[in-house]
Protein backbone atom coordinates (compact mmCIF):
# COMPACT_ATOMS: atom_id res chain seq x y z
CA UNK A 1 0.00 0.00 0.00
CA UNK A 2 1.33 3.41 -0.96
CA UNK A 3 0.95 6.20 1.60
CA UNK A 4 0.73 9.59 -0.07
CA UNK A 5 0.30 13.02 1.47
CA UNK A 6 0.61 15.45 -1.46
CA UNK A 7 -2.19 16.09 -3.93
CA UNK A 8 0.23 16.22 -6.86
CA UNK A 9 1.76 12.84 -6.01
CA UNK A 10 -1.71 11.33 -5.53
CA UNK A 11 -2.83 12.50 -8.96
CA UNK A 12 0.35 11.14 -10.54
CA UNK A 13 -0.22 7.78 -8.86
CA UNK A 14 -3.85 7.54 -9.99
CA UNK A 15 -3.47 8.98 -13.49
CA UNK A 16 -5.28 6.79 -16.01
CA UNK A 17 -7.36 4.94 -13.40
CA UNK A 18 -10.98 5.00 -14.52
CA UNK A 19 -12.63 2.81 -11.87
CA UNK A 20 -11.16 4.14 -8.62
CA UNK A 21 -13.28 3.38 -5.53
CA UNK A 22 -12.79 5.82 -2.68
CA UNK A 23 -13.49 5.64 1.05
CA UNK A 24 -12.84 8.88 2.96
CA UNK A 25 -12.31 8.53 6.72
CA UNK A 26 -11.04 10.48 9.71
CA UNK A 27 -9.00 7.49 10.90
CA UNK A 28 -9.18 5.52 14.15
CA UNK A 29 -10.51 2.73 11.98
CA UNK A 30 -12.82 -0.01 13.23
CA UNK A 31 -14.62 -2.92 11.60
CA UNK A 32 -17.30 -0.61 10.22
CA UNK A 33 -14.69 1.31 8.24
CA UNK A 34 -13.12 -1.90 6.99
CA UNK A 35 -16.51 -3.10 5.75
CA UNK A 36 -16.61 0.07 3.61
CA UNK A 37 -13.30 -0.91 2.04
CA UNK A 38 -14.67 -4.33 1.13
CA UNK A 39 -17.82 -2.82 -0.36
CA UNK A 40 -15.69 -0.36 -2.33
CA UNK A 41 -13.71 -3.22 -3.85
CA UNK A 42 -16.93 -4.77 -5.15
CA UNK A 43 -17.70 -1.57 -7.04
CA UNK A 44 -14.33 -0.48 -8.35
CA UNK A 45 -10.58 -0.93 -8.56
CA UNK A 46 -8.21 0.25 -7.18
CA UNK A 47 -9.45 1.10 -3.69
CA UNK A 48 -8.21 4.39 -2.28
CA UNK A 49 -8.78 5.38 1.36
CA UNK A 50 -8.09 8.70 2.99
CA UNK A 51 -7.38 9.67 6.58
CA UNK A 52 -7.87 13.31 7.42
CA UNK A 53 -9.32 14.84 10.57
CA UNK A 54 -11.10 17.79 9.03
CA UNK A 55 -10.95 20.87 11.22
CA UNK A 56 -13.65 22.62 9.15
CA UNK A 57 -16.40 20.35 10.45
CA UNK A 58 -15.63 20.77 14.14
CA UNK A 59 -17.27 23.51 16.15
CA UNK A 60 -15.28 25.70 18.57
CA UNK A 61 -16.25 23.59 21.58
CA UNK A 62 -16.02 20.18 19.91
CA UNK A 63 -13.37 17.48 20.13
CA UNK A 64 -10.99 18.26 17.24
CA UNK A 65 -7.84 18.21 19.38
CA UNK A 66 -8.77 15.05 21.30
CA UNK A 67 -10.38 13.21 18.38
CA UNK A 68 -8.78 9.73 18.50
CA UNK A 69 -5.86 9.29 16.12
CA UNK A 70 -4.23 5.88 15.58
CA UNK A 71 -2.37 6.22 12.31
CA UNK A 72 -0.02 3.22 12.42
CA UNK A 73 -2.78 0.86 13.55
CA UNK A 74 -4.96 2.25 10.74
CA UNK A 75 -2.21 1.62 8.19
CA UNK A 76 -1.89 -2.00 9.32
CA UNK A 77 -5.64 -2.55 8.97
CA UNK A 78 -5.81 -0.99 5.51
CA UNK A 79 -2.87 -3.04 4.28
CA UNK A 80 -4.64 -6.23 5.35
CA UNK A 81 -7.70 -5.10 3.36
CA UNK A 82 -5.62 -4.67 0.21
CA UNK A 83 -6.10 -0.92 -0.10
CA UNK A 84 -3.97 0.38 -2.98
CA UNK A 85 -3.36 3.96 -1.84
CA UNK A 86 -3.83 5.71 1.48
CA UNK A 87 -4.12 9.45 0.98
CA UNK A 88 -3.09 10.99 4.30
CA UNK A 89 -2.64 14.72 3.76
CA UNK A 90 -1.61 17.15 6.44
CA UNK A 91 -3.67 20.29 6.90
CA UNK A 92 -1.01 22.16 4.91
CA UNK A 93 -1.32 19.62 2.08
CA UNK A 94 -5.10 19.87 1.82
CA UNK A 95 -5.50 23.51 2.84
CA UNK A 96 -2.28 25.23 1.68
CA UNK A 97 -4.13 28.50 2.05
CA UNK A 98 -7.24 29.33 4.10
CA UNK A 99 -10.25 27.49 2.64
CA UNK A 100 -12.36 30.57 2.00
CA UNK A 101 -14.53 28.92 -0.66
CA UNK A 102 -17.05 26.64 1.02
CA UNK A 103 -19.86 24.34 -0.12
CA UNK A 104 -23.03 25.07 1.85
CA UNK A 105 -25.95 22.63 1.74
CA UNK A 106 -29.47 24.05 1.43
CA UNK A 107 -30.91 25.16 4.76
CA UNK A 108 -33.86 22.76 4.66
CA UNK A 109 -31.43 19.83 4.71
CA UNK A 110 -28.23 21.23 6.18
CA UNK A 111 -29.68 23.13 9.15
CA UNK A 112 -31.98 20.44 10.55
CA UNK A 113 -31.23 17.53 12.90
CA UNK A 114 -27.41 17.38 13.10
CA UNK A 115 -27.14 20.75 11.40
CA UNK A 116 -29.29 22.37 14.08
CA UNK A 117 -27.11 21.12 16.92
CA UNK A 118 -23.78 21.42 15.09
CA UNK A 119 -23.95 24.70 13.14
CA UNK A 120 -21.60 24.73 10.17
CA UNK A 121 -20.90 21.00 10.44
CA UNK A 122 -22.25 20.04 7.04
CA UNK A 123 -20.57 22.98 5.31
CA UNK A 124 -17.30 21.60 6.65
CA UNK A 125 -18.17 18.08 5.52
CA UNK A 126 -19.27 18.97 2.00
CA UNK A 127 -16.31 21.27 1.48
CA UNK A 128 -13.73 18.65 2.40
CA UNK A 129 -15.54 15.87 0.53
CA UNK A 130 -15.70 17.94 -2.67
CA UNK A 131 -12.00 18.71 -2.31
CA UNK A 132 -11.14 15.06 -1.69
CA UNK A 133 -13.21 14.07 -4.73
CA UNK A 134 -11.23 16.61 -6.76
CA UNK A 135 -7.98 15.06 -5.55
CA UNK A 136 -8.91 11.39 -6.01
CA UNK A 137 -11.40 11.72 -8.89
CA UNK A 138 -13.14 8.46 -8.00
CA UNK A 139 -15.68 6.57 -10.06
CA UNK A 140 -17.47 5.53 -6.86
CA UNK A 141 -17.26 6.61 -3.22
CA UNK A 142 -18.60 4.70 -0.21
CA UNK A 143 -20.26 6.29 2.83
CA UNK A 144 -21.94 4.58 5.78
CA UNK A 145 -25.63 4.87 6.58
CA UNK A 146 -24.83 5.55 10.23
CA UNK A 147 -24.27 9.16 9.19
CA UNK A 148 -27.62 9.17 7.38
CA UNK A 149 -28.01 12.91 6.90
CA UNK A 150 -24.40 13.25 5.80
CA UNK A 151 -24.90 10.49 3.21
CA UNK A 152 -27.96 12.27 1.79
CA UNK A 153 -26.22 15.63 1.65
CA UNK A 154 -23.16 14.22 -0.12
CA UNK A 155 -25.32 12.29 -2.55
CA UNK A 156 -27.31 15.44 -3.39
CA UNK A 157 -24.14 17.49 -3.72
CA UNK A 158 -22.65 14.99 -6.12
CA UNK A 159 -25.82 15.04 -8.20
CA UNK A 160 -26.24 18.82 -8.31
CA UNK A 161 -22.61 19.45 -9.24
CA UNK A 162 -22.79 16.67 -11.88
CA UNK A 163 -19.78 14.98 -10.32
CA UNK A 164 -18.69 11.78 -12.10
CA UNK A 165 -18.78 9.92 -8.78
CA UNK A 166 -21.47 7.46 -7.78
CA UNK A 167 -22.24 7.49 -4.05
CA UNK A 168 -22.60 3.99 -2.58
CA UNK A 169 -24.39 3.56 0.77
CA UNK A 170 -23.10 0.97 3.23
CA UNK A 171 -25.24 -0.51 5.98
CA UNK A 172 -24.40 0.43 9.57
CA UNK A 173 -21.99 -1.99 11.22
CA UNK A 174 -23.05 -2.88 14.75
CA UNK A 175 -21.61 -4.63 17.76
CA UNK A 176 -23.39 -7.79 18.90
CA UNK A 177 -25.45 -5.76 21.38
CA UNK A 178 -26.64 -3.39 18.65
CA UNK A 179 -24.42 -0.37 19.29
CA UNK A 180 -23.41 1.27 16.03
CA UNK A 181 -19.63 1.23 15.69
CA UNK A 182 -18.10 4.69 15.96
CA UNK A 183 -14.66 6.08 16.63
CA UNK A 184 -16.19 8.06 19.48
CA UNK A 185 -17.32 4.88 21.27
CA UNK A 186 -13.81 4.79 22.70
CA UNK A 187 -14.72 7.75 24.89
CA UNK A 188 -17.32 5.70 26.79
CA UNK A 189 -16.59 4.45 30.29
CA UNK A 190 -17.27 0.79 31.03
CA UNK A 191 -20.63 1.62 32.59
CA UNK A 192 -21.57 3.93 29.70
CA UNK A 193 -20.63 1.26 27.16
CA UNK A 194 -23.02 -1.14 28.90
CA UNK A 195 -25.80 1.48 28.69
CA UNK A 196 -25.06 2.61 25.11
CA UNK A 197 -27.11 -0.10 23.29
CA UNK A 198 -30.25 1.49 24.75
CA UNK A 199 -30.03 4.08 21.97
CA UNK A 200 -30.56 1.43 19.28
CA UNK A 201 -33.22 -0.27 21.39
CA UNK A 202 -35.08 3.04 21.53
CA UNK A 203 -34.93 3.38 17.75
CA UNK A 204 -36.41 -0.10 17.38
CA UNK A 205 -39.23 0.73 19.78
CA UNK A 206 -40.05 3.91 17.85
CA UNK A 207 -39.94 2.07 14.54
CA UNK A 208 -42.25 -0.65 15.85
CA UNK A 209 -44.83 1.90 16.99
CA UNK A 210 -44.88 3.40 13.49
CA UNK A 211 -45.15 -0.04 11.90
CA UNK A 212 -48.08 -0.77 14.22
CA UNK A 213 -49.93 2.20 12.77
CA UNK A 214 -49.32 4.99 15.27
CA UNK A 215 -49.08 8.22 13.27
CA UNK A 216 -48.79 10.60 16.24
CA UNK A 217 -45.10 11.15 15.64
CA UNK A 218 -44.71 14.04 18.08
CA UNK A 219 -46.00 11.87 20.91
CA UNK A 220 -43.79 8.94 19.90
CA UNK A 221 -40.74 11.19 19.74
CA UNK A 222 -41.55 12.84 23.08
CA UNK A 223 -41.85 9.52 24.89
CA UNK A 224 -38.59 8.28 23.38
CA UNK A 225 -36.80 11.45 24.51
CA UNK A 226 -38.26 11.09 28.01
CA UNK A 227 -37.13 7.47 28.21
CA UNK A 228 -33.56 8.41 27.36
CA UNK A 229 -33.56 11.33 29.77
CA UNK A 230 -34.76 9.10 32.62
CA UNK A 231 -31.78 6.83 31.95
CA UNK A 232 -29.38 9.77 32.34
CA UNK A 233 -28.95 10.45 28.63
CA UNK A 234 -29.06 14.01 27.31
CA UNK A 235 -30.92 13.61 24.00
CA UNK A 236 -30.73 16.24 21.27
CA UNK A 237 -33.43 14.65 19.14
CA UNK A 238 -35.36 11.52 18.31
CA UNK A 239 -37.03 12.29 15.02
CA UNK A 240 -39.15 10.40 12.51
CA UNK A 241 -38.53 11.70 9.00
CA UNK A 242 -39.10 10.84 5.36
CA UNK A 243 -36.13 9.08 3.84
CA UNK A 244 -36.11 11.07 0.61
CA UNK A 245 -35.70 14.55 2.09
CA UNK A 246 -35.57 14.19 5.92
CA UNK A 247 -38.69 16.30 6.36
CA UNK A 248 -41.38 15.34 8.87
CA UNK A 249 -44.07 13.08 7.35
CA UNK A 250 -47.59 14.39 6.89
CA UNK A 251 -50.87 12.49 7.20
CA UNK A 252 -50.87 12.00 3.42
CA UNK A 253 -47.33 10.60 3.60
CA UNK A 254 -48.54 7.97 6.07
CA UNK A 255 -51.55 7.25 3.85
CA UNK A 256 -49.22 6.68 0.90
CA UNK A 257 -46.84 4.50 2.94
CA UNK A 258 -43.91 6.87 2.49
CA UNK A 259 -40.54 5.38 3.35
CA UNK A 260 -39.44 6.65 6.76
CA UNK A 261 -36.37 6.70 8.96
CA UNK A 262 -35.99 7.50 12.66
CA UNK A 263 -32.84 9.37 13.63
CA UNK A 264 -31.37 10.19 17.01
CA UNK A 265 -28.49 11.96 18.69
CA UNK A 266 -27.87 11.91 22.43
CA UNK A 267 -25.05 12.44 24.87
CA UNK A 268 -24.16 9.72 27.35
CA UNK A 269 -21.80 11.24 29.87
CA UNK A 270 -19.44 13.32 27.73
CA UNK A 271 -19.89 11.25 24.57
CA UNK A 272 -22.35 12.21 21.87
CA UNK A 273 -23.70 9.24 19.90
CA UNK A 274 -25.83 9.24 16.75
CA UNK A 275 -27.80 6.45 15.15
CA UNK A 276 -30.75 5.81 12.87
CA UNK A 277 -33.05 3.05 11.67
CA UNK A 278 -35.01 2.84 8.46
CA UNK A 279 -38.64 1.94 9.04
Amino acid sequence: MKIISSIEELRDQLRGQLRTAFVPTMGNLHEGHLSLMRLARRHGDPVVASIFVNRLQFGPNEDFDKYPRSFQADVDKLEKEGVYVLFAPTEKDLYPEPQEYRVRPPDDLGNILEGEFRPGFFTGVTTVVLKLFSCVQPKVAVFGKKDYQQLMIIRNMSKQFALPTEIIAAETWRAEDGLALSSRNGYLTEAERAEAPVLYQTLNEVAQEVRDGNTNILEIERRAMEKLAKRQWNPDYVSIRKRDNLQAPSASDFAQNAELVVLTAAKLGNTRLIDNLEI
